[in-house]
């Protein structure tokens, strides 16, 4: 009787859901904080529309581009240490044949075992770069045009994040009646945004789910309260 295929089912868009956290959590909570505080001070909801609207595109491209460079930087520094490590494996092989044996040595086996591997490695330079990338740097090599897609995912998301809090004040004149439904439509999008966002990274949903509410509804708390207190 044949047995049953074992499939491995791991996840592996992790960049991408980093990315649609980063944008969606700022795009959630800083344009809700904002309204929240204007609405403290004024009461139309036309002017609130217009200044978050303006935050939402600042705040987009600013993240967007923050995303960027550190995709970029992530890139320049994995191509500096590969550079590095190509050159090591022609001008000192022998201490580069002692590390890998000592990486062997740390999963338990002996240099003798572990002999092979290496004499095999050393044969073979670009596996043996790679090696010395991922096993003694630890570093994996990015995906080409990463820093683009971390760009546009960060900052869609956070134009997708920020409507939410705005859409009240979209449908409605008093600023007032509006923050009341923005307030709920926030926080139960925070809610189930921090709950999936739990389901990805393997956290506690539930967990996730309200200290993402928490974290909202603070900053909400404090600058509706200080715009008050100042107006």
């Amino acid at each position: 009787m044949p047995a049953t295929p074992h499939v491995e089912k791991h996840f592996t868009a992790g960049e991408s859901v980093r990315d649609v956290v980063i944008g969606m959590s700022d795009g959630l909570t800083v344009p809700f904080a904002l309204a929240a505080g204007l609405t403290g001070a004024i009461a139309s909801s036309h002017i609130i529309v217009t200044a978050g609207l303006a935050e939402i595109a600042a705040g987009s491209i600013a993240m967007g581009l923050g995303g960027y460079l550190a995709a970029r930087s992530d890139a320049e520094h994995y191509a500096s240490e590969q550079r590095r490590e190509r050159e090591e494996i022609v001008t000192v092989p022998e201490v580069e044949a002692r590390e890998v044996t000592e990486i062997f040595q740390g999963y338990g086996l002996t240099p003798a075992e572990s002999a092979t591997v290496v004499a095999a490695l050393r044969r073979r330079p670009k596996d043996w770069v790679d090696f010395m990338m991922r096993f003694e740097l630890g570093l994996e090599k990015p995906e080409p045009g990463r820093a683009l897609r971390s760009a546009l995912t960060i900052a869609l998301s956070y134009v997708v994040g920020g409507m939410i809090p705005l859409s009240a004040y979209l449908m409605m004149a008093d600023a007032h009646r509006a923050l009341g439904v923005s307030v709920t439509v926030t926080l139960l999008s925070l809610l189930v945004f921090g709950a999936v966002k739990g389901r990805f990274t393997g956290a506690s949903m539930v967990r996730s789910g309200l200290q993402t509410v928490l974290i909202g509804g603070l900053a909400a708390v404090a600058a509706f309260g200080i715009a008050r207190w100042i107006s």
